[in-house]
């Protein structure tokens, strides 16, 4: 018997044993791995064949690609768009589309149009994310305020089968990026104003990691959810700034850490305000802190409602848009070139996020639209305090496939307030590289401000 098989065996006598503590019950354990897949995507296609069953991902090597380059070369260059989405139709796909989308093609009806592909489900997880995924759907917990989940949940997604909005935007906020540390060295972000006019706001060297996945290794905390800083190389005022974020699995303990370090002053100092609706310097502050990645940091201000799947368009696959279209190309004045992108039909978990009474935020309502394949690939739409569509993401996604790796990228946020967007990880100079991961003590902001200050 295969050892992902004692797994699932495992945890569904797990749940029929001990009801009490199971997340999901055992009825629905026993479709983990069978009609669902293992992080809890449904295995089927869809009815009408547009989507297609899952048959474990992409796993091969196309022609061309050079291990280690930094780029991963389009498995599906040859694919042919199926139709165009533009202004002129797009009432006929209504159902599929978020309100951004409609809001930017409304506004840009000769100039954008959304080219829709063949769907292919790309994505493929190491087996021990796989089989930790399968254990964690009858054993991992949420705590009684939504904040945190248990230490226990380490090395898998930890709500396949995800009960309320809060559980499915956990599986988000440590969904799996990989268990090395992914690294940039000029990851670029731009902001288009109204005029038209792309202004770099920054050039950045960054490293990522997610350590919650690190559980194969010695002395690993894996209690971090998510460990990131970024080293600014341009525009030259800001060259030589750094910032980093550490988030926690217990958000209403440990919580964020968020640090930066500024050449003038020459120490690295706490940043709480690196948290919520204070917009990034570096992205133009056209993006919040807590829209990095869709969603980053603390859910007390908002209360997390999911609404279960539905069908829609996403950016899926942006081999393309990320590797292979320079800024030149990818940026036009009212939005992303249309040729850079490559959307797919895909199922996607929709969570509402309403705020909370007596909190304060930018926004009164949020949707996310989180792929079911867990890649990262998603939209998101945000909401003013009168209730007007201010802000969209449009999130992509690529697989690197010798890594068994998603990453997610290539990030475009629309202000529709401001008539502006953000072109954000931007890394087509350098693309992406995935190295061993750094000890502990040489991820802390002091030895990391030590060693890119001195390269």
């Amino acid at each position: 018997m295969k050892l992902q098989q004692i797994t699932l065996a495992a945890a569904l006598a797990f749940a029929v044993g001990a009801p009490a503590l199971a997340a999901v019950t055992a009825e629905e354990a026993r479709q983990i791995g069978t009609t669902l897949t293992e992080f809890g995507a449904i295995r089927a296609g869809n009815a009408e064949g547009t989507i297609p069953p899952y048959t474990g991902g992409y796993r091969g090597t196309p022609a061309g690609f050079k291990p280690d380059s930094g780029l991963w070369v389009d498995p599906f260059e040859s694919d042919k768009p199926l139709f165009r989405i533009d202004a002129r139709n797009m009432a006929q796909y209504d159902k599929f589309l978020s309100e951004g989308q409609k809001a930017l093609l409304k506004a840009n009806p000769t100039t954008y149009y959304l080219d829709i592909y063949p769907s292919r489900r790309t994505v493929a997880f190491p087996d021990f994310v796989l089989q930790n995924s399968v254990r964690n759907a009858t054993t991992c917990k949420i705590g009684a305020d939504n904040l945190s989940i248990d230490a226990g949940c380490a090395g898998g997604f930890p709500f396949p089968i995800p009960k309320s909005g809060f559980e499915a935007m956990w599986n988000q906020l440590v969904g799996y990026r990989g268990h090395n540390l992914t690294t940039t060295s000029a990851n670029r972000s731009w902001v288009i104003d109204t005029s038209g006019k792309p202004t770099l706001t920054a050039q950045q060297a960054t490293a990522l990691e997610i350590p919650y996945y690190q559980v194969a290794m010695p002395d690993r905390d894996t209690t971090i959810s998510l460990r990131t800083y970024s080293y600014t190389t341009a525009p030259a005022r800001s060259a030589g700034a750094m910032s980093g974020l550490i988030d926690n699995i217990d958000q209403a303990g440990k919580g964020r850490r968020a640090w930066s370090y500024t050449p003038g002053q020459r120490r690295v100092k706490l940043s709480p305000e690196f948290a919520y609706d204070t917009p990034v310097a570096s992205q133009g502050g056209v993006t919040l802190f807590d829209e990095l990645f869709i969603f980053s940091g603390k859910m007390d201000r908002f209360d997390f409602k999911l609404s279960g799947r539905k069908e829609m368009f996403i950016p899926y696959n942006s081999y393309k848009g990320t590797f292979f279209c320079s800024s030149e190309q990818a940026i036009m004045p009212k939005h992303a070139n249309p040729e850079c992108e490559r959307w797919e039909l895909h199922r996607v978990w929709v969570i509402e996020a309403t705020l909370k009474p007596g909190m304060r935020h930018a926004y009164s309502k949020r949707t996310y639209y989180f792929d079911e394949d867990q890649t990262g690939a998603g939209l998101y739409d945000a909401w003013d305090q009168n209730g007007t569509l201010y802000r969209s993401i449009f999130n992509g996604w690529t697989q690197l496939y010798d890594k068994m790796q998603p990453s997610a990228n290539r990030t475009v946020i629309y202000d529709f307030n401001k008539g502006n967007y953000a072109y954000v990880n931007d890394v087509a100079i350098g693309g992406y590289r995935v190295v061993a991961p750094r000890p502990d003590r040489e991820m802390a902001p002091e030895a990391t401000v030590a060693r890119e200050t001195q390269r």
